[in-house]
């Protein structure tokens, strides 16, 4: 009888009771401050361990031809082309981002709710719209054919839940067409404080990047060249971007969380080494592709994986006085005690990837787990070759274009060399000659600019030279020594198949979704 009474009592009623461990989204989005937080939790996405934050810093197999993973941890995996459809950092990599296109979808749904400055809240939308374009973007280039996601489902149904893929180049137009859009609505980089925010500088870099891999393989088309031209010279005629003096300094920067806008234009933000206050905002950007160390005895040396190696071929790509392979290609090992140690010329093999070193750090204590070092996603230097390569390979490029080409190029050489960016450079300056010659040298010097950022297997994909490349690096490993890192190279290589462009639609998602097909090879 009691209890009876208790549950008729209409201020004590326990069906009244809200919950206070869950956010209803039809409830929020009342306030700027309430937008805002939700956009945060877009950013956040990109550092999410499947992503930025871990699994893709030299464990996915992303650096290609120029380097190899060297982790045992990761055999029978994609980090070492051993992929298979069950492959959980493959899964979590799909779901990481469709959980962040929801979270975009949610906010674009709701941004109009609030009462604000109407300049403020179309700048919120922008970055909503570019990152989950951008995230479109994250998911076709490396399993094709991807659902576009572009609303909330209405209900949990299947029919609400279970979408279809749409064809690759839908896919593509669709992100154009959205970066197009927010490129309006966001803020000059002048305005913005940092490259962790998203600019205009940053959607029509990115644009020029996503017209590139559209030119070429698998979509290949027409007029993308072009378009990718335009919009790198949109960033390059801001006038407000310039190159940093020192190659070295860039990724000093990064690690030391000091901003330069004017260089680093898109970067994923880190923070603290996840102890104390901020446990959840550190990354492994150096923990997973720094300078092997793992002596937990001395944790103030910075304590490494070590995930990538760097490949002869790579090495070779860079002259002798070109600064940027002994940054990006570490000369030496660590010894227990932390020392360093030179190594020999005629080991090529052992080299770890030097861009992101933790002797830098000024955080302290350093953790042996994460680190607060930040994780390029687009340079300024990137948008210099990028303009080079859209007019080389742009068949209705001029004359005019093309010396503006050359002095791109030119300017992130003498950079690379030590050299003053704006004088003549005998010797480092690439002579004025045809596109054909120019697109042949864009391809090395991409590759020495921005070796280990991630974007080398893409950019051997859309040249249509993934396989044929892998398979002549796979070559020249030696087949008899027995070291861990021959081990390693020969088994990265060895696995690398045709189907390899592309990774396979995970088997869960194929379970639950009965509309997706699997990738061919797969």
């Amino acid at each position: 009888m009691l209890s009876a009474a208790i549950l008729l009592a209409p201020a004590c009623s326990l069906l009244d009771t809200e919950s206070q461990d869950f956010v209803d989204p039809k409830k929020y989005y009342k306030t700027e401050e309430q937008l805002e937080t939700a956009l945060n939790g877009v950013y956040a996405t990109l550092a999410q361990t499947a992503l930025y934050g871990s699994m893709m810093l030299g464990r996915m197999g992303l650096s290609a031809d120029i380097g190899y993973e060297a982790y045992t941890v990761d055999e029978g995996t994609v980090g070492y082309y051993d992929v298979n459809p069950a492959d959980s950092k493959v899964r979590n990599y799909w779901r990481d981002l469709y959980d962040g296109i929801g979270r975009a979808n949610l906010l674009l749904e709701s941004v109009h709710k609030p009462e604000m400055d109407e300049e403020a809240r179309d700048n919120i939308r922008g970055q909503a719209l570019f990152l989950r374009a951008y995230y479109h973007f994250m998911l076709t280039t490396r399993f094709g054919d991807v659902p576009l996601v572009l609303k909330t489902p209405e209900s949990g149904k299947l029919a609400d839940v279970r979408i279809p893929q749409t064809p690759q180049r839908e896919v593509y137009l669709k992100i154009v067409e959205d970066m197009e859009t927010a490129a309006e609505l966001v803020k000059p980089m002048g305005e913005v404080e940092s490259g962790g925010r998203i600019s205009r500088s940053a959607v029509w870099g990115i644009l020029a990047r996503v017209c590139l891999y559209m030119a070429g393989e698998p979509v290949n088309e027409p007029g993308m060249y072009a378009k990718a031209k335009e919009y790198a010279a949109k960033v390059m005629d801001t006038g407000y971007h310039a190159l940093n003096p020192s190659y070295q300094q860039v990724f000093i920067n990064y690690i030391q969380d000091k901003y330069d806008t004017r260089e680093s234009i898109f970067e994923v933000e880190f923070y603290g080494n996840n102890v104390g206050t901020y446990s959840t905002t550190a990354g492994q950007v150096g923990r997973n592709n720094g300078i092997k160390f793992t002596n937990t005895d001395r944790p103030e040396v910075g304590y490494s994986i070590g995930s990538i190696r760097a490949t002869p071929y790579f090495y070779q790509l860079f002259d002798d006085d070109d600064e940027r392979r002994d940054w990006s290609i570490a000369p030496y090992t660590l010894n227990d005690d932390g020392e360093k140690e030179t190594v020999s010329a005629n080991n090529m093999w052992i080299r770890f990837c030097g861009k992101f070193r933790r002797e830098y750090e000024l955080i302290a204590p350093k953790s042996t787990t994460h680190t607060s070092t930040n994780f390029p996603i687009l340079r300024y230097s990137d948008v210099l070759l990028m303009y080079a390569e859209a007019v080389a390979a742009d068949g209705g490029s001029d004359a005019t274009e093309l010396a503006r080409a050359y002095a791109c190029v030119n300017q992130v050489r003498r950079r690379g060399y030590g050299r003053d960016l704006n004088a003549p450079a005998e010797g480092v300056d690439l002579p004025v000659e045809g596109p054909v010659s120019l697109l042949g040298e864009i391809k090395d010097e991409r590759a020495r600019e921005l070796g280990h950022e991630l974007l080398r297997k893409d950019d051997l994909i859309r040249w249509g030279e993934f396989y044929d490349r892998m398979q002549s690096v796979g070559a020249t490993v030696p087949q008899t020594y027995t070291s861990a890192y021959y081990v390693a190279a020969r088994l990265y290589y060895g696995n690398v198949q045709r189907r390899d462009v592309l990774w396979p639609i995970p088997t869960y998602e194929l379970s639950v979704n009965p509309y997706l097909v699997q990738n061919n090879g797969w």
